[in-house]
């Protein structure tokens, strides 16, 4: 029977960032998981026992010969609904893709048959290094979830690409594998929840547009971004690469997403194009999630634009932007699924099934907006139009939920993984 207390094996690696994952611990505590952290004897160099067992309630050990009678380097994994790591340093990602059992820790990651995570931080050169990447790749052929690390200050001065992502985003993705794993039924403990994403890559768009007038005042429209951020974090969970191109959002960083960051509907057209037929060949699929302006004006003026007393200001002429969403369904995609979305303020279904016959896409999530409705709120209803004339109403709920049901009829419509 699944316990009411999801039970975590929070797995800690010897590094730096280490002192971050005690936000984590603190965030899962809080939120009615049971939590056991396994360090290795070389993390608690960084952070020490006492502190480790004070936010968990639970006594901890990186020893396999601390309380042997309870058989803790079987027991520890087999009980699991989830184990994650954090940091995973190179050395961590390296005996777990070679199956060393040289610790309390190593030997849980054997015995675990729920979903595993990885976060790993680590050096840029260490991350980027074939041997890493190979340790990445077997890892994720396995079936373990490998988070993507943050860019940003590392130790010392060194910036880039290895950075630990943000804890509140990572206990995000906890929060999601664990649902997910919940939602497969009892018995995902005894096998880990199939990644239906794993190996795919997956562009989403996020935010609002701006368009820039002079230089303070730009035409621009509601959009928060956090349905594409949900979007973003849900596919992460579910095992893909995500690039999100974000236009003008306040959130922090998806744990795992590969963020750009744009202005402009002509910014996200050139970041979107680029990802979705970067070098590492075309994406799987394409969410175009963010709210993308269709006019701009025709002009930009260089200085601000003034009030002239007692007389009213010149009209500002507008001229068409790009359609993204079009342009996508237009080229030959092949097996590439895309995904609209239409923001509607009346006739929804009525235009949203005129906009679907429009931009050539496969689905597409019709939305209502409006004041109080789905900009910058935690929930979202929607019907997802299919091209094969099929639809899926989702109630209002979660932008997670809405996420979730995206996801599933993207991954029914994407064509078997080669290999």
């Amino acid at each position: 029977m699944t316990s009411p207390q999801p039970r975590v094996v929070l797995g800690v690696g010897a590094g730096i960032a280490a002192y971050k994952v005690c936000e984590l611990l603190r965030r899962l505590t809080e939120s009615g998981h049971d939590v056991r952290v396994v360090p290795t004897a070389d993390a608690l160099r960084f952070v020490g026992e006492p502190t480790w067992a004070a936010l968990s309630g639970h006594p901890v050990s990186a020893e396999v010969w601390t309380g042997v009678s309870r058989v803790p380097h079987v027991r520890l994994g087999q009980e699991a609904d989830l184990v994650f790591v954090a940091p995973a340093t190179a050395d961590l990602l390296a005996r777990a893709a070679h199956g060393l059992a040289d610790d309390l820790l190593t030997n849980t990651l054997l015995t675990a048959r729920c979903p595993v995570v990885f976060a790993p931080a680590m050096h840029t050169e260490m991350w980027e290094h074939p041997a890493t990447q190979a340790n990445v790749a077997t890892l994720r052929a396995r079936g373990a979830i490998v988070v993507e690390p943050a860019s940003g200050r590392l130790t010392g001065a060194d910036t880039g690409p290895g950075r630990l992502p943000d804890p509140a985003e990572l206990f995000e993705v906890a929060r999601g594998v664990l649902a997910r794993s919940r939602a497969a039924g009892e018995g995902a403990r005894d096998a880990a929840v199939p990644l239906d994403l794993a190996g795919r890559h997956v562009v989403v768009s996020a935010g609002g547009t701006r368009e820039p007038l002079d230089p303070v005042r730009f035409l621009g429209n509601r959009s928060s971004g956090l349905q594409g951020y949900a979007l973003a974090r849900t596919a992460v969970a579910r095992g893909a690469r995500v690039t999100l191109v974000a236009a003008n959002v306040a959130l922090p960083d998806p744990a795992g997403a590969r963020v750009v960051r744009v202005g402009s509907a002509e910014e996200m057209r050139e970041a979107v194009l680029e990802a979705v037929q970067g070098a590492g060949g075309e994406a799987d699929a394409v969410v175009m999630a963010a709210a993308v302006a269709d006019f701009r004006p025709a002009g930009y003026r260089d200085s601000k634009i003034k009030k002239t007393p007692g007389a009213e200001p010149e009209p500002i002429r507008l001229v068409k932007n790009p359609d993204i969403l079009a342009e996508l369904g237009a080229r030959p995609h092949g097996d590439q699924v895309i995904v609209g979305f239409a923001a509607e303020t009346d006739d929804v279904l009525a235009n949203g099934r005129a906009k679907l016959a429009r931009k050539g896409c496969d689905l597409l999530v019709v939305n209502q907006v409006g004041e109080d409705l789905a900009f910058g709120r935690p929930d979202n209803a929607a019907v997802v139009l299919a091209a094969d004339g099929t639809s899926t109403e989702v109630p209002r709920g979660p932008k997670e939920a809405l996420a979730e049901i995206v996801w599933d009829l993207v991954a029914a419509r994407l064509k078997p993984a080669p290999g």
